[in-house]
């Protein structure tokens, strides 16, 4: 009589592949890069859901700034009844600020929020793919750069990967996961469950240009732009103390500076409706607003 097989050994294999999976996707403790207006956010929300956070800038002053910043904000949030005082408390020791790089080498996920530059992104990423553990994943927070190609500039581009945060992070719920070419299934996964575990609503793009998110913003606010322009509606130099128009205000709340950027990056492609001509005046006249 044949035997009947047995898949007790199997079963054995599926948990044990389970529970590395698991311990995987568990991550306690994330760096920070760019301690700008999003990357003090993102630091925040982490911090603010449990996980311990090193923030890093090169600048002291910019670290000082940004932290007040947090505790500014982590205040509102208390006096709001948003969190409890001692929630708040608790998340304000769970934020660390460091000038040196190598303090993240323990990180089991590092976020970078720099200038919106290819080249000096993949500088950074390629030194933070010599300081952190191997089982690290590099995300970047871009709105509009290629996820694979700066992949390139570190030898695991199977663990780097795109996370988008809206503007300001703790407030705003969307997130925008990017999949480069080569990022892999279980980067995704860990990428996602943290995302969701920092109250976020997860969408997820492939890596082309611009994304989801600002392939629709951007033409939005550059008919916003001509609209201005076309109509006479104001003042072009009144923009940053005018909130008539909600296009105008995502503008006057992200930065001048943060669009530009992805605007160009749309007309380099010919997409020359991505940009009106008065947003370079602004940019370079008034300063272009929020920063970081």
């Amino acid at each position: 009589m044949k035997a009947k097989p047995s898949y007790h050994h199997h079963h054995r294999r599926t948990t044990t592949e389970e529970k590395r999976k698991r311990k995987m996707l568990e991550v306690k403790r994330i760096g920070v890069v760019g301690s700008g207006q999003m990357g003090s956010g993102i630091a925040q929300v982490a911090a603010m859901h449990g996980i311990d956070v090193w923030l890093h800038d090169l600048d002291p002053q910019a670290l000082s700034k940004a932290s007040s910043s947090i505790s500014s904000s982590i205040n509102r949030f208390v006096s709001k009844n948003h969190i409890s005082q001692v929630a708040g408390a608790d998340a304000l020791k769970r934020l660390r600020l460091t000038t040196d790089l190598e303090d993240l080498q323990l990180a089991d996920l590092i976020i970078e929020a720099i200038v919106e530059s290819e080249d000096v992104k993949k500088s950074l990423f390629a030194q933070l793919d010599r300081i952190a553990k191997s089982s690290a994943i590099l995300a970047s927070n871009t709105s509009s750069i290629s996820v694979t190609r700066l992949a390139t500039s570190t030898s695991r581009p199977r663990q780097v990967i795109g996370m988008h945060f809206m503007n300001p992070p703790p407030v705003m719920k969307l997130i925008e996961i990017v999949r480069g070419a080569d990022t892999s299934e279980e980067t995704f996964v860990a990428t996602k469950a943290l995302s969701e575990r920092l109250g976020k609503v997860v969408i997820t793009s492939h890596d082309y240009s611009g994304f989801i998110v600002n392939r629709i913003l951007m033409p939005m606010i550059n008919e916003a732009f001509f609209a201005l322009y076309l109509c006479s509606m104001l003042m072009l130099e009144d923009l940053e103390e005018n909130e008539v128009l909600v296009c105008m205000n995502i503008v006057k709340i992200q930065g001048l500076q943060n669009h530009l950027p992805v605007s160009k990056m749309f007309v380099s492609l010919g997409r020359t409706s991505f940009q009106h001509p008065h947003f370079n005046y602004l940019v370079s006249d008034r300063g272009g607003g929020a920063h970081g």
